[in-house]
């Protein structure tokens, strides 16, 4: 895989900022409309079991109102998959998820939950959805995947991200280096995303085998600084610099 590198940018946390007070302000579909003419490739949106952040009405308003591919990341419940179903977003990212956590700590157990995910991939596909799993960079994951059928994974790159020293920033590299070799030998398409930044990005864009970065949090909190254009668009600098260094 070269050439572009996709960006997808995850509009949750503008409802995050709204919902802390209540009202329609800020609202996310402008956002992902704002984001679309500064470059993104495709919106993604968390429907979490307890609406933290975007809603049901949200959701319904984003299908109606962009242009650009909708990613619906989503935990692999019947509630769920109704509603994937029933609004046949572009693409499904299945996460995990738990109420305690504050944002998605880690990677979906592919390879331990098959027999609750083969069923859930599998209505998702039959109804073209394009089906992700957002797993940890492992090989014995990226297999579970594969087994699944799922024709996209994207890789959890938060232990990368939040790494300090320079050893575990590349021995957590490394990971994501070889998870992405791996997966591509597996026929997977290569997905990455959780906690890159402009200082971080670019060696995880750089790598051949990715088709696309989901990035929100950090372009959202960048936003306040400098408003949503200007970050999204110097992110999308930052990956075509990347992607064109690695050629």
């Amino acid at each position: 895989m070269s050439g572009h590198l996709r960006l997808g940018v995850n509009i949750d946390h503008v409802a995050t900022i709204r919902n802390a007070r209540g009202g329609l302000h800020p609202d996310p579909v402008r956002a992902a409309l704002m984001a679309a003419e500064a470059g993104a490739d495709g919106i993604t949106a968390h429907l979490r079991e307890d609406r933290r952040h975007i809603t049901d009405a949200d959701l319904d308003r984003l299908v109606g109102s962009i242009s650009l591919p909708l990613n619906l990341e989503m935990a692999a419940t019947d509630e769920m998959l109704a509603i994937a179903l029933s609004h046949k977003p572009h693409a499904a990212c299945i996460v995990p998820e738990r109420r305690a956590e504050r944002t998605t700590e880690g990677g979906l157990d592919a390879a331990g939950q098959h027999n609750v995910l083969a069923p859930i991939v599998s209505r998702l596909q039959d109804a073209g959805i394009r089906v992700s799993l957002f797993i940890a960079p492992e090989a014995h994951q990226l297999e579970a995947a594969a087994r699944l059928g799922a024709p996209v994974v994207e890789l959890h790159t938060g232990p990368y991200a939040h790494a300090i020293t320079e050893e575990e920033i590349a021995t957590e590299l490394a990971r994501l280096v070889k998870a992405a070799d791996h997966g591509a030998s597996l026929g997977l398409e290569m997905h990455a995303g959780h906690g890159l930044t402009f200082d971080n990005v670019r060696p995880v864009a750089a790598l051949p085998q990715l088709a696309e970065l989901n990035i929100g949090h950090f372009l959202i909190g960048e936003a306040v600084f400098t408003g949503l254009g200007p970050a999204i668009r110097r992110m999308r600098a930052e990956m075509d610099a990347a992607r064109a260094g690695s050629q």
